[in-house]
């Protein structure tokens, strides 16, 4: 299994248009690499490819990894597929941008196809995709060999969709599994808190991307000095998942999802020392992961 994680940054980017916080800031000094949305792109044979989350980004990612290049034919490409972990915007709007990809296979939880119903509509005006609800604790298999289970990991719903019935889950965490190499790869972008059972999922893991949004419950308001929005945005602080991490010291590590408020980005800031340190890590956009 090779994977690539194609953005590692939170709705907006780094920086992000409208934002002169400290990260922002220093990302256009040419201080710090910018950062794209977070997504993951993987693939079980090298021929094949499937993309987890599709943000606005998305098509610079592709441009800039070599393995997701068209061809050999004028308009051959290597993507089979998109699995989304929920239905927020920036994990999603990036579908429009694959609207000629001919035969597109979207994987998601049944609520958040029923969210995308006005954008399927959409889409379908431009090909026939197929949508595929995937179910929790269910493996099933994507061309090129990778068995792939969703975990729920939350019933946070997007802004858009507040008032939807649809059931639980809305958001989940894929588990990658190569049964080739035995290798698994666990991709958990939103979490709103750390959920029962998670231990074992990251134990069993030889790698692990996890939900690094804020370092802290009180940053969004530090930095932008407004009332903390934290909680309201459902997303579990590294300061609060980094000890439960200390119990799994042989699962790399990796923390994506970065708002661009984080200090965390700054490898001089002493939030980036505390990650590190803990044996986790801070990758930057476009890093290979080999299992």
């Amino acid at each position: 299994m090779r994977a690539v994680v194609l953005g590692t940054a939170a709705g907006g980017g780094v920086p992000q248009w409208n934002c002169a916080c400290g990260p922002c800031s220093a990302v256009r000094a040419g201080e710090l690499p910018a950062r794209t949305q977070d997504a993951l792109a993987v693939t079980g044979d090298g021929v094949g490819w499937w993309l987890v989350n599709t943000s606005p980004d998305v098509g610079a990612q592709l441009a800039a990894t070599p393995a997701l290049a068209p061809g050999p034919g004028p308009r051959d490409t290597p993507v089979r597929g998109v699995l989304l972990t929920d239905a927020e915007l920036d994990h999603t709007l990036g579908l429009a941008v694959l609207r000629n990809a001919p035969g597109l296979r979207v994987h998601a939880p049944e609520a958040v196809l029923h969210a995308l119903m006005p954008t399927r509509e959409v889409l379908a005006t431009y090909g026939e995709w197929s949508w595929r609800p995937v179910e929790p604790e269910r493996p099933f298999v994507l061309d090129g060999g990778l068995e792939v289970t969703a975990f729920p990991v939350s019933g946070k719903r997007p802004r858009y969709a507040a008032a939807s019935s649809a059931p639980d889950p809305w958001v989940v965490a894929y588990r990658f599994r190569d049964p080739a190499t035995g290798g698994a790869l666990l991709y958990a972008p939103c979490l709103a808190s750390w959920p029962p059972g998670f231990d074992a999922l990251v134990a069993e893991a030889d790698v692990v991307l996890l939900d690094g949004t804020f370092h802290a419950p009180s940053e969004m308001g530090a930095a932008t000095g407004r009332s903390s929005g934290q909680a309201a945005m459902g997303h579990l602080p590294i300061a609060h998942s980094l000890p439960r991490l200390a119990a799994h010291p042989t699962t790399r590590r990796i923390y994506t999802h970065l708002n661009n408020t984080n200090p965390v980005l700054d490898p001089a800031s002493p939030e980036h020392a505390e990650v590190t340190g803990a044996g986790a890590e801070v990758v930057p956009d476009g890093t290979v992961i080999e299992l």
